[in-house]
């Protein structure tokens, strides 16, 4: 994920998200504070390894009931049955959390607006402020030392659990609740009450560089995202090429990232899948741009729904991808709803590109491995342009 936008998981080390079939996505160090997407969605499988699942939804739901049954909390009743199934990507969600997902992926969530990061020493400093939020109303700014969270120390705590104390329980956050923060700027130390507030994120943003090459940024893809990319390609001119910037892109709805592709593909193979053995496959629609040179640029950071779209440029012959190589996170996840309320995510299959690579654990090679941190990855890509005719 980008530095601004992390979605925090309270109960235990959960992964995923979902709405129909999920992509789901791993916590990012390093990123935001109060906030957000972090999910994915349908994916693709491989046939020959497709294989059900060791456990299965209604064993699931079976140890939820009986726990509900005993006075017991289904949901911790059915992590235990997740965790034990060594299934890694498996996960558990209450109500509450599982609607905070569904808020994610459609690109809203409630917070204050910061994003943040653990220094080397262990402290968490501020890296950037959402223009319009409750931070920036109260003046914090990129740089300052966040200290403590309603009297918790911060300093030393992994970045996802100081997302955590900033949110609050997911069933008292509501937007309007407060949070008192611990600040230091130099050699100023102060308490600022921050209120929390519904926000919206800006998953796509788009810059032109100096000779006209225009990069187009995708944090994940969530609702919407896919009609933006091609609403952004759309106002770049003829025969100009593109930077499709992934880094860092931890994935979200499948469906969006087929609408991305579908800008430049047109029509064909975006990603084949199961689920439970059940083969389908996920296709473009015709009509995308095939001409504009295009170069895909990635790192470890971009996973799943961008990995499958990567994968589809990159084996259809669409894009050159450059950068490091990607996650590798391509199982496909199935939600069910589980006594009490609360949905059991599953990994029922894996998906593979257009010509059948597997992606799971292996990730995407680029075709021109570069260092993709920092202005030389942009550089390179603005060179692999020039070369293709921009």
């Amino acid at each position: 994920m980008s530095g601004r936008d992390l979605f925090c998981q309270p109960r235990r080390a959960r992964h995923g998200a979902a709405l129909t079939l999920v992509f789901t996505s791993v916590l990012a160090a390093g990123a935001a504070t109060g906030s957000l997407p972090g999910s994915e969605a349908e994916t693709a499988a491989a046939p020959a390894r497709a294989a059900a699942p060791a456990l299965r939804h209604e064993d699931v739901a079976r140890a939820a009931a009986e726990a509900m049954a005993d006075g017991k909390s289904p949901v911790e009743a059915a992590e235990r049955a997740v965790s034990r199934s060594g299934d890694r990507w498996g996960a558990v969600y209450s109500r509450g959390e599982y609607e905070e997902l569904e808020e994610a992926l459609d690109g809203r969530y409630t917070g204050v607006g910061l994003s943040a990061r653990r220094e080397r020493d262990g402290r968490i400093e501020v890296t950037g402020v959402r223009s319009g939020s409750p931070a920036a109303d109260a003046g914090i700014r990129a740089g300052d030392r966040l200290r403590t969270v309603d009297g918790e120390k911060a300093d030393g705590r992994p970045v996802t659990e100081v997302v955590a104390l900033l949110r609050g329980d997911a069933h008292e956050r509501p937007a309007g609740t407060t949070v008192r923060l611990g600040l230091e700027r130099g050699t100023r130390a102060w308490t600022e009450t921050v209120r929390r507030a519904r926000l919206s994120t800006d998953p796509v943003t788009v810059r032109t560089l100096a000779d006209g090459v225009t990069v187009v940024r995708v944090a994940s893809f969530t609702k919407g995202v896919g009609d933006q990319v091609r609403a952004a390609v759309g106002q770049v001119p003829d025969g100009t090429g593109v930077v499709l910037d992934l880094r860092g892109n931890s994935g979200g709805l499948v469906a969006e990232a087929v609408t991305a592709a579908s800008v430049f593909l047109d029509g064909g193979l975006v990603a084949t899948y199961d689920v439970d053995g059940d083969q389908r496959a996920l296709h473009a629609e015709a009509g995308g741009d095939t001409a504009r040179p295009l170069v895909a640029l990635v790192d470890g950071g971009t996973m799943s729904a961008a990995e499958l779209l990567t994968g589809a440029l990159q084996d259809r012959g669409r894009a050159v991808v450059l950068g490091s190589r990607t996650f590798g996170k391509g199982s496909v996840q199935m939600p069910s709803r589980l006594p009490g309320g609360s949905v059991a995510e599953l990994t029922v299959g894996h998906y593979r590109t257009p010509l059948g690579r597997g992606v799971d654990g292996t990730g995407i090679t680029p075709d021109l491995e570069v260092e993709p941190a920092g202005p030389a990855a942009l550089e390179r890509a603005r060179t692999v342009l020039s070369g293709l005719g921009r």
